[in-house]
């Protein structure tokens, strides 16, 4: 990997773990569908440009219904569930929530595809819920919060790995940033409703504001810009490692902007997690690490 395509990386992790602090500051003077569909909105002025610039607007119209069916189980309800998560849970711990994503991807794509799960993933998929069940147990005997955060954060990710399926299955050979684009687009219209019903009773404050902006304009619209250049440049095999890049990121801003402090437990189910992930995508991959002989 080039030396940019390695600063393209940890720049994207570092925007994407940056995201549950923003949603952490924002979310409660905006509220979670006012947050997610500013974060849409902006998202979708960020990407659009991009899209015109390549003529593929047509696209999105040949596609509308798949593309919606993404932009609700990829962006509408995940965002939404993970703004509610982010309203108990310190950013640390949704960022390691968010790495279970590739897991629910695999068990998708095993009942609904037909993709073959092998022996490794198997047992990548029992260490990577016993991390979340590490997880779980360190939260709820606190006695401070109940495992409903905890469960809205793992169905986010659950949305994540069915949308993958769906792009599997209904989009493939269109480009990326159609798909993005238009999913966002597309989750506006459906989030519009619940926004405007739920509009804070007063104005939030400058400091959300802010944390809102960057939420859009950089967890996302930008976010995807690099994450689709890393793709084309290096693979989605390669691209796809920042998953556990993320977390890394997400605790080191928790703790340095919200003065969070994750638990050796935590911690503990966090390893866990990004090892039965990497097990189960492939990642620790015995067959790499063989040497070749003549």
């Amino acid at each position: 990997m080039a030396i940019k395509d390695l600063i393209s990386l940890l720049l994207l992790a570092g925007i994407w773990g940056g995201s549950f602090i923003f949603m952490r500051v924002a979310a409660p003077e905006f509220g979670i569908y006012v947050l997610v569909a500013i974060r849409t909105l902006l998202a979708t002025a960020v990407l659009l440009p991009l899209l015109l610039l390549t003529g593929s607007v047509g696209d999105i119209k040949r596609h509308w219904l798949a593309i919606a069916l993404v932009g609700m189980a990829n962006t509408a309800v995940p965002f939404v569930l993970f703004n509610y998560s982010s309203l108990h849970l310190e950013a640390g711990v949704n960022a390691i929530l968010n790495a279970t994503a590739p897991m629910f991807g695999a068990i998708v794509a095993w009942l609904w595809l037909g993709d073959r799960l092998s022996k490794s993933a198997v047992v990548g998929l029992f260490i990577g819920f016993v991390g979340v069940a590490v997880i779980s147990q360190q939260k709820i005997g606190q006695g401070d919060i109940s495992f409903l955060p905890i469960l809205t954060a793992l169905l986010a990710t659950l949305g994540y790995g069915i949308a993958a399926s769906m792009m599997k299955k209904w989009l493939q050979g269109v480009k990326p940033l159609v798909v993005a684009t238009g999913s966002q687009a597309m989750a506006s219209i459906m989030l519009a409703p619940f926004a405007l019903a739920t509009l804070p009773a007063t104005m939030p404050s400058t400091h959300a504001w802010l944390n809102a902006i960057a939420l859009a304009i950089g967890g996302t619209g930008i976010a995807y810009i690099l994450y689709f250049k890393l793709i084309a440049d290096i693979g989605p095999a390669k691209a796809i490692t920042v998953a556990y890049l993320v977390p890394l990121f997400g605790i080191v801003w928790g703790v340095l902007f919200l003065q969070e402090h994750l638990s050796a437990q935590t911690i503990l189910g966090g390893v866990m997690i990004l090892f039965g992930v990497a097990l189960t995508t492939g990642v620790l991959n015995k067959k790499r690490f063989r040497v070749k002989t003549a």
